[in-house]
């Protein structure tokens, strides 16, 4: 009699726990495609990585595909190769190239930035000190805030990339302490938001989101997993972003929740320019695009910033304009 008691218990305790999934799955708006406003993030170093003329791509951006929304890495390791010297003349280029187009800019600073591997230390940080690399990651922090703060193409700061998804990446141990003291000292410097970022599949958001004006996760469908070394598709349905969302938000009051990486280039074991045509077709395709162009509106968001630009603009210059060209109809009504 007790045992089937206790059987009844856990019972209704899962049964409750899915109903209450399935609510906070299906609450929210999903927004209809006329709403929804899309940005791409570019990255000089990938474009140079792929043998791009890389100013030649960031324009092509604006000026053939129509992006209005942009996020923009402040790589460290390029602004300060050497200790104390600071080279701005590509991101200056970058930042107002943008302004002469009405482009808002969401501008990436901290030592985690997009685009392997992840964390971009200048070579004179190595054998330093925690401590002493900390104080030359603030210095250089509010370096580039001071230097940007009055361009008004500026939209946001995004703080470190995906910081709470500590296994990724070529990166020294993440400390919680030190993400909370980039943020005092941006918030200090200037009131533009802040972003905050999570990966979508892989992290609970709530540390994010609860130290963000605006938190920004990540959509992927198709990957490859070094753990398993394989390709693999995440059986997962719009609604688990829902879900994520909406329970985050019992706990976090961000202003804005948006993607600020929305997969729409290849992922495998290696550089996707290394890859054969059919292994990158097993991540990214036209397809593949679409597909996740519809399914990331059903997850409940109205932004989006694609991931993979200089991917597309690398096919067009392999005679397969055709992901480069379903882009621009993405673009036109920003």
């Amino acid at each position: 009699m007790f045992r089937n008691f206790k059987r009844l218990k856990i019972f209704f305790v899962v049964l409750i726990l899915f109903l209450f999934f399935i609510f906070l799955a299906s609450r929210g708006r999903v927004y209809e495609k006329k709403d929804l406003t899309y940005g791409v993030t570019f990255s000089k170093k990938q474009a140079q990585n792929l043998g791009l003329n890389w100013q030649e791509i960031y324009l092509s951006i604006f000026d053939d595909l129509g992006v209005k929304k942009l996020r923009l890495p402040a790589y460290w390791d390029e602004i300060e190769r050497e200790e104390g010297n600071f080279f701005w003349q590509d991101l200056d280029w970058q930042v107002n190239e943008a302004a002469k187009r009405g482009v808002k800019i969401v501008l990436a600073v901290g030592a985690r930035l997009p685009r392997w591997p992840e964390c971009h230390f200048p070579d004179w940080t190595k054998g330093r000190l925690k401590a002493q690399i900390e104080n030359k990651t603030l210095d250089y922090l509010a370096k580039v805030i001071e230097r940007y703060k009055n361009n008004d193409s500026i939209a946001a700061w995004q703080i470190e990339n995906e910081p709470f998804l500590s296994h990724f990446g070529d990166c020294p141990k993440f400390d919680k302490k030190f993400l909370d003291q980039e943020i005092v000292l941006t918030r200090r410097l200037n009131f533009r938001p802040i972003i905050i970022t999570d990966s979508g599949e892989l992290s609970l958001w709530l540390s994010a989101a609860s130290r963000a004006d605006i938190f920004g996760t990540s959509i992927y469908r198709d990957t490859y997993s070094k753990f398993f070394k394989n390709y693999i598709h995440y059986p997962i349905a719009p609604g688990f972003f829902r879900f994520k969302k909406n329970l985050v938000s019992l706990f976090a009051k961000p202003q804005d929740w948006i993607v600020i990486e929305l997969q729409a280039e290849p992922w495998g074991p290696k550089a996707y320019q290394e890859l054969s045509q059919a292994d990158r077709d097993r991540t990214m395709n036209l397809k593949k695009f679409k597909e996740i162009i519809e399914f990331s509106r059903q997850a409940g968001f109205r932004e989006f910033y694609l991931w993979g630009a200089e991917w597309w603009y690398w096919e067009m210059q392999q005679g397969r304009p055709e992901v480069w060209n379903y882009a621009k109809t993405l673009f036109r009504g920003n």
